[in-house]
């Protein structure tokens, strides 16, 4: 990769397995992103835009493909949709994505709970998502 690049991805491609078959959700997705620019990723429903998130993101391993990231960099993105499981509280929704990847310690969790408190929902950190507007689902999400 080179210096100035933060993100290589080299014929990334995901099927998904059934057992209806196979799909190919994507297939030889490139991209290369340097500091400074700015991309947007478009296209019909179902050409595999989020899958292709996912993979970035580390929620869905490629079927083939590389994905580099210059070093320290972290990324994330936001579902249209919240995604947070109503027999989890706040706290415990937020906490999910480190639990998956055991890496849930008391500095994380310190750092989990700051982030809440600076995007106003401190105070429904014990709560369950039913009793959250849909704004504060998004933050929370």
């Amino acid at each position: 990769m080179e210096n100035k690049e933060l993100l290589k991805v080299e014929n990334l491609c995901k099927t998904y397995h059934t057992k209806q078959g196979e799909t190919l959700a994507v297939d030889g997705f490139s991209l290369s992103l340097k500091k400074g620019e700015f991309i947007s990723i478009v296209g019909p429903s179902g050409c595999g835009k989020s899958t292709v998130l996912s993979m970035l993101c580390g929620l869905l391993n490629p079927s083939s493909g590389n994905i580099n990231f210059a070093k320290d960099i972290k990324i994330g993105y936001m579902l249209q949709q919240d995604c947070l499981f109503e027999w989890r509280t706040i706290l415990e929704n937020c906490l999910l994505g480190l639990e998956i990847k055991g890496k849930v310690t008391d500095l994380e969790k310190q750092k989990v709970i700051n982030l809440l408190e600076t995007y106003g929902l401190k105070e429904f950190i014990n709560s369950y998502p039913s009793r959250l507007s849909g704004g504060m689902r998004q933050r929370v999400g």
